[in-house]
């Protein structure tokens, strides 16, 4: 190789490695440039993100803590107890389903135990499954994983899970409507909202607790389904996990009756202002079709459900937007009309036809009462329950407080822009405030559709104030005459004054929300409407002095709401509980406690009954409180009060004619505000219980100076009371003055006999 060829050769590769600096050197600034634009796009992005995420956790926090304050009082015990009467309903199918396998008390055959309203039993395999079957599975699940916790302490602990998961579901629903900020607060509200803390906390595990979650998870998905900017792809694949939602709705809680009445009548409002789309027919009967095939697939449902008077509109429904799919395919106004005509017909012409078959069917007469709050008054046994009650506008005012302003305020903004989602809401809102009026319980219904509303309300009142604050400041020119610029001051104190409103309603000290959750269960408490300084033990102490010494098979009558207390927790036999399958038996019960002991012994002896149970309540001086029995006995006089021909001659043979009863009258009457028992009421066997009871706590602690006159049972021998070893000075302290006694009776069979067989 020449010189010259070398020299070339060199200056070719200094060139090239020129080339390459520059090229590595620019794609290093491009890098680095890059990396700097993405820091700021981050940090710029994240600080919004973060606060509203940090919000956010607050919020589910807060949801989760609040419910966990019965807690205080359940330390120390060993489990976590439930609260109330019907969550041990759920939890012996849980635990059931725990040792048998998920489908165990509905395959292959119907569980049906005999402890539990005996002699006859209750068949559990009739029982909406989705509540206890979703906790067992989860409860399977992290015991596989080697997490040992008690199986009521989990059950105890589930409400209070569902609760936050509800507040989660329901920011996303919020975020879709109004954004962000309507997402937190309706979290927010529904976390605080008294009724659904109560229904969610903990201990109180029943069907209400998915509930509330799947119902607002249900008008998330379904209103994303419907949204007409989305693609076929995604329609789908909400308008299913909407109907999946459904379908587990409809196996988890009766009210699911309302959501599908809701959404029929929505669905009708937007062809009525002649919103249809097809997207709208494919989103529906997808839902429809998946739900509807869970349900009937639930044994206590099964394909009656499609013929209620409720579910049977679905179709109805589903016809009506066929033919608005139809319609649109025609052209002639001639045949448009010919088509309208053929479709009603079919459709009253099926209905017809359907009920002349008897295949149509009625709902049960407890729905009924909702829609007809007035239906109650000729069922005592309905009525007997206190969250059966109408609700009064001053229980309403402080379920929701202040923040019900904003709701009402939602209403204006809504019908000023009437778009698809606003009308879901409006629908939602005027339908569950009506049946929250009808029934006290339903007032957890209504707290989801508060929340939205009232978040839609706050943020709306509070837009263009944010609106004046986010404005950079003007120079403003002094005119003689001229209105002068509103300054950000007047924007900041009005945002201050809707910041005060909510902090009264809330963030007080002990508001209406925490002394809402600052209760523990009810067993804890003995059934006592206080919040004591520690667990009250009569109840408990009374279950288990029965646990270790009655036997299961032994038979004990009480009034209805003990059963599951004596059943799950004691491990005997009762007669009657609050699932209320036999209204005959609950009649039956209350004739036992209204008659005299005679009488009563007749009716118990059919029952192969042992012991009989009383629960009263006192005060340090011996005065009834009415808290207990003594509080409920006019109820158990009114509900067998409507068998009373029953009981007499010619179709009964426990009492005379001038013997029976048809209400409480026959047993006292009022003066001055006070019950005054006659000689029939001081002779009924709820009377001599109740006031033998009383007098042996007074004998012990009082000297014998009992207020009212009592007479000792003749054939009914006390086998335990619990309360008892209760000091005045001990009730006063701990319990309020209140002086709980739970008095259990051993029937003294053989004296009986001997007395009515010579």
């Amino acid at each position: 190789m020449t010189t010259r060829e070398i020299k070339y050769l060199g200056n070719l590769c200094k060139r090239d490695e020129f080339n390459v600096r520059i090229k590595h050197g620019l794609s290093k600034e491009r890098i680095v440039t890059g990396l700097k634009s993405l820091g700021k796009l981050r940090i710029k992005t994240s600080h919004d993100t973060m606060i509203t995420f940090s919000a956010f956790l607050l919020i589910l926090f807060i949801a989760f803590t609040i419910r966990l304050f019965p807690m205080r009082w359940e330390t120390g015990m060993g489990t976590m107890h439930l609260s109330e009467f019907d969550p041990y309903y759920q939890y012996s199918l849980t635990e059931y389903m725990v040792e048998n396998g998920l489908i165990s008390p509905y395959w292959p055959i119907q569980w049906q135990p005999t402890d539990r309203w005996y002699p006859n039993g209750i068949n559990m395999g009739r029982s909406l499954p989705a509540l206890p079957m979703t906790t067992a599975f989860i409860y399977i699940i992290i015991s596989a994983l080697g997490v040992t916790v008690p199986l009521m302490s989990f059950c105890a602990l589930f409400p209070a899970i569902m609760g936050m998961l509800s507040c989660l579901i329901i920011y996303f629903l919020g975020k879709d409507i109004g954004g962000k900020s309507m997402g937190l607060f309706a979290a927010l509200f529904l976390a605080l909202a008294p009724s659904f803390i109560q229904r969610t906390s903990l201990g109180f595990f029943d069907d209400e607790t998915i509930g509330i979650f799947a119902l607002i998870l249900f008008a998330f998905l379904f209103l994303r389904a419907i949204e007409e900017e989305r693609s076929t792809v995604s329609t789908v694949k909400y308008a299913l996990a909407s109907g999946a939602a459904l379908g587990y709705f409809c196996a988890g809680w009766g009210a699911a009756y309302y959501i599908i009445g809701v959404t029929v009548l929505f669905v009708f409002s937007l062809i009525l202002l002649k919103r249809y789309t097809q997207r709208l027919l494919l989103s529906y009967c997808l839902t429809f079709g998946l739900g509807l095939f869970i349900a009937i697939n639930v044994p206590s449902l099964s394909t009656r459900y499609l013929t209620t008077f409720i579910v049977l509109p679905v179709a109805g429904m589903f016809a009506l937007l066929c033919t608005c799919e139809a319609f649109r395919a025609f052209t002639s106004a001639k045949w448009k009309v010919v088509f309208v005509v053929v479709v009603l017909a079919l459709l009253v012409g099926s209905f017809v036809l359907l009920w002349q078959l008897g295949y149509v069917r009625g709902v049960a007469g407890k729905f009924i009462t909702v829609l007809d709050p007035t239906a109650r008054a000729g069922s005592p046994l309905v009525e007997s329950v206190a969250e059966h009650r109408i609700s009064a506008w001053g229980s309403i005012y402080y379920e929701f407080g202040v923040v019900i302003i904003f709701f009402l305020v939602s209403l204006f903004f809504i019908l000023r822009n009437l778009n698809t989602k606003n009308l879901f809401l409006l629908i939602l809102g005027l339908t569950s405030l009506y049946f929250a009026c009808s029934m006290v319980r339903l007032l957890v219904l209504m707290a989801p559709a508060f929340s939205i509303l009232a978040s839609l309300g706050i943020t709306r009142v509070l837009k263009p104030f944010n609106t004046l604050l986010r404005e950079p400041p003007k120079i403003s020119v002094k005119k003689k005459y001229g209105l002068q610029h509103v300054g950000k001051e007047f924007s900041g104190a009005a945002v201050f004054l809707i910041f005060l409103v909510l902090m009264t309603n809330f963030a007080f000290p002990m508001p209406r929300v925490y002394r809402q959750a600052w209760s523990p269960v009810t067993i804890t408490a003995s059934s006592l409407p206080i919040a004591p300084n520690k667990p009250v033990y009569e109840w408990l102490e009374m279950l288990n002095w029965m646990r270790s010494n009655l036997e299961a098979t032994d038979v004990v009558c009480s009034w209805w709401d003990y059963g599951y207390w004596l059943t799950m927790m004691g491990n005997v036999t009762s007669l009657a509980d609050n699932a209320t399958i036999n209204g005959t038996q609950i009649e039956n019960i209350g004739f036992i406690f209204m008659a005299n002991e005679t009488n009563a012994l007749k009716m118990l002896e059919l029952y192969d009954t042992k012991y009989i149970l009383v629960f009263t309540t006192l005060d340090t001086n011996g005065n009834w409180l009415g808290y207990g029995d003594e509080g409920k006995w006019m109820w158990m006089a009114r509900i067998s009060g409507k068998a009373r021909d029953r009981f007499v001659p010619p179709r009964g043979d426990f009492l005379d004619e001038q013997s029976a009863w048809v209400d409480e009258e026959k047993f006292g009457n009022f003066t001055d505000n006070k019950w005054i028992w006659n000689d029939v009421g001081k002779n009924s066997t709820i009377y001599t219980l109740m006031s033998y009871g009383k007098h042996q706590w007074l004998e012990k602690w009082r000297g014998g100076q009992d207020p009212d006159t009592y007479t000792a049972p003749e054939y009914l021998k006390q086998a335990y009371f619990a309360g008892l070893s209760l000091s005045p000075s001990d009730a006063g302290e701990g319990y309020y003055g209140i002086v709980p006694l739970i008095c259990l009776y051993e029937i003294d069979w053989q004296k009986y006999h001997n007395d009515f067989s010579s």
